[in-house]
């Protein structure tokens, strides 16, 4: 794997995730609820589209995860699909393996369904909990062992 971090212009980290929702309170409140994040208290409009929707804004300032719902009204309403072209997964990295214990736990009780903690070696040795939003779009949580 090359590299070319000496040429090119500096990068501080993903700065915010942005799905379409077919529900944008629905989705808000359970991002809140399931990730606990904070909720902007003002929506952001779609800039060149202002009355074709808007977009939730969820924080957690502390990390520096932002994820931003978006509502378009003349969205399909179509659940997503990781085998279309678009967003296969987004996946939260967590500081420790028995990070991942503790959030099987938190979704057991939030009621959400996931795959348990699954821990593999092929291609790296890593562990991971998969987990889908009300929209169907790929989550998960995954410790990678450096």
């Amino acid at each position: 794997m090359s590299s070319d971090t000496a040429t090119r212009p500096a990068l501080a980290g993903i700065h915010h995730f942005s799905p379409t929702v077919t529900d944008v309170e629905a989705s808000a409140a359970w991002y809140e609820r399931v990730l606990g994040l904070q909720r902007v208290p003002v929506p952001f409009p779609h800039h060149g589209d202002e009355d074709g929707g808007h977009a939730v804004l969820l924080m957690d300032p502390g990390v520096g995860i932002a994820i931003g719902l978006h509502h378009h009204r003349a969205g399909s309403g179509d659940r997503a699909d990781e085998r279309r072209t678009g967003l296969d997964h987004v996946a939260f990295g967590v500081p420790a393996r028995t990070d991942l214990d503790a959030w099987a736990h938190r979704l057991d009780d939030l009621g959400v369904a996931h795959s348990g903690v699954i821990d593999e070696t092929n291609p790296i040795p890593y562990s991971t909990v998969v987990f889908r939003d009300p929209d169907n779009i790929q989550l998960e949580f995954v410790f990678v062992e450096m």
